[in-house]
């Protein structure tokens, strides 16, 4: 390959890098600015809560932090459960029905206990924090709608 032909393809190949890199960073960019904040950062950046509320909620943050990996391995567990029953029954069988009851009830244990987290930390808030509290919750749960 002579030299005009190697730049013409160093460029080209420099030319599509860049060019999936700023996809990439503009794809990151949308969707970080579509999603609706976090109940973490709604609670600790615009609810302007004083030192007895941050240390409330710092020790409800903490102990719902070691209990939700648990549940979410249960969740994971289930699903590999579930995953197992189909590939060896070839069909809808007593285990695959077991398997689903299992993980619909993982499932259901850490959405409880997700819900009652939400709660535990908005029994912390004002009245008028609450207000924006719920707003945030039920923007996030509506967005997961759909």
């Amino acid at each position: 390959m002579n030299g005009r032909w190697r730049s013409i393809v160093v460029t080209a190949l420099l030319a599509a890098a860049a060019s999936g890199a700023a996809t990439w960073a503009s794809a990151t960019w949308v969707m970080r600015e579509r999603q609706p904040p976090s109940l973490h950062s709604v609670i600790h950046d615009r609810l302007d809560l004083d030192a007895a509320q941050a240390q409330r909620l710092a020790v409800i943050e903490a102990r719902f932090a070691e209990r939700r990996p648990v549940l979410e391995a249960e969740v994971r567990g289930a699903n590999r459960e579930l995953a197992a029953a189909i590939a060896s029954s070839g069909g809808d069988t007593p285990e695959v029905q077991a398997a689903v009851d299992h993980f619909h009830a993982a499932m259901g244990d850490l959405q409880k206990a997700t819900i009652a987290h939400v709660f535990e930390m908005r029994a912390v808030l004002t009245p008028a924090q609450a207000k924006v509290f719920d707003a945030a919750v039920v923007n996030a749960l509506s967005g997961d709608a759909g």
